[in-house]
């Protein structure tokens, strides 16, 4: 199909041709002065993304599932209990890489179209009277529904209940596209992955880690070998690790660190809200849902469009895809067929969306879904004509 393809699934997202042009030279040696310095200068860039002083940034050569497992294995041990919340497909699969690793899991049920309450996370907490929970799991950014939890109030409702648990969140979707305070909400562990608001391929799988679950993962942890942070903490001192890196991705990792410095995060939150706005009023103008109920829980992300009755959205998914060379994201484990996915996240403006919204538009027309084209290219026009700029 001629022209440029549109990808426009919440992640992986597009990589911006500095971070290729990066990435785009000989491989060095990872032993070498070259590649230390590198990693030196890297680390402390990738923290003030995180927004911390006090955790310590450590990349793996792997996925965000990746990341996932290195962050329960190294804090965790088989026997140990977690607190977890039904709250969406990655937050179910966040819960079940614990249980794979003979860790129990109190998986409470919550309403998938809004966050997690804080009072859940305070009751459950206070009725663990003997501190059996070692941990609590939380997704910071809901990829499968768009719904965004409040990780300053699971914060609040720990220490409300005087509990001691590691607070270990998952932001793969989230980092780089939304604002996080990893020091200022006290958070143990932040999961994340190269290929969202980072902006790069996927293979990079990157933990931070505070200084509570550095000496969690001292005191014991799972057996482990490969994503055992402790090497890779030894060797970054001198500016290497203890396996062979992704050295490429590290170059376009510097890049991307630096885009966003360039733009200066606030504006980059900014921005990726302006976009979902008018994301948002598209899809009111098509007179259909958000999955998301909770409008101060929207993601800035990525919008979750319910499809009416009897309409099954990968028809209209297929249909942007080999109509269109659009691709939009589909509904996973029990919203599958029920909801698309339109990403809006990582390095993209305003006109790319206005193709995004039209390109949906036409797809949603071709599946036999009734809406008044041009409606929503009209009214997300319309919302960044309007659109103040506003903080994060």
């Amino acid at each position: 199909m001629p022209g440029r393809p549109f990808l426009q699934i919440p992640g992986p997202t597009n990589v911006p041709d500095r971070v290729l042009r990066a990435m785009d030279r000989s491989v060095i040696d990872h032993r070498a002065p070259e590649f230390a310095s590198l990693v030196k200068g890297l680390l402390p860039d990738l923290a003030r993304v995180f927004k911390t002083e006090h955790g310590r940034p450590i990349v793996f050569p792997a996925s965000g599932t990746g990341a996932w497992e290195a962050a329960l294995v190294n804090t965790l041990a088989p026997g140990d209990r977690v607190l977890a919340f039904d709250n969406g497909h990655f937050a179910d699969g966040f819960a079940k890489v614990a249980a794979d690793h003979k860790i129990f899991v109190d998986l409470l049920p919550t309403d998938w179209h809004r966050p997690v309450p804080g009072k859940m996370v305070e009751e459950a907490l206070r009725d663990d009277t003997e501190m059996g929970y070692r941990a609590v799991l939380l997704v910071h950014n809901e990829t499968s529904t768009g719904v965004r939890n409040d990780v300053a109030a699971v914060r609040a409702a720990i220490d409300a209940a005087g509990h001691d648990a590691l607070l270990i969140v998952d932001t793969v979707s989230s980092l780089g596209c939304m604002d996080f305070r990893f020091d200022q909400w006290r958070v143990d562990v932040a999961v994340t992955g190269s290929q969202k608001g980072l902006m790069l391929p996927p293979g990079l799988g990157i933990v931070c880690v505070g200084p509570r679950a550095l000496a969690a993962s001292e005191r014991g942890g799972s057996p482990r070998s490969f994503f055992d942070w402790r090497a890779i903490v030894r060797d970054n001192e001198a500016g290497f690790f203890p396996y062979t890196p992704a050295t490429l991705l590290l170059f376009g990792l510097r890049e991307a660190l630096d885009m966003l410095a360039e733009e200066g995060l606030d504006e980059v939150f900014a921005r990726h809200r302006r976009l979902a706005d008018a994301v948002r009023a598209a899809v009111r103008a098509w007179d259909l849902d958000i999955w998301c109920k909770d409008a101060d829980a929207y993601s800035h992300s990525l919008t979750a469009v319910v499809m009416p009755p009897d309409t099954d959205s990968d028809v209209v998914i297929r249909r942007a895809r080999e109509r269109f060379g659009l691709a939009l994201g589909t509904g996973l484990s029990k919203v599958k067929g029920k909801l698309f996915r339109i990403g809006h996240l990582g390095w993209l403006n305003e006109l790319e969306v206005l193709a995004t919204v039209a390109g949906t538009e036409l797809a949603l027309a071709e599946s036999g879904v009734t809406v008044r084209l041009g409606s929503g290219a009209k009214a997300a026009e319309s919302a960044f004509l309007a659109r103040e700029t506003v903080s994060p």
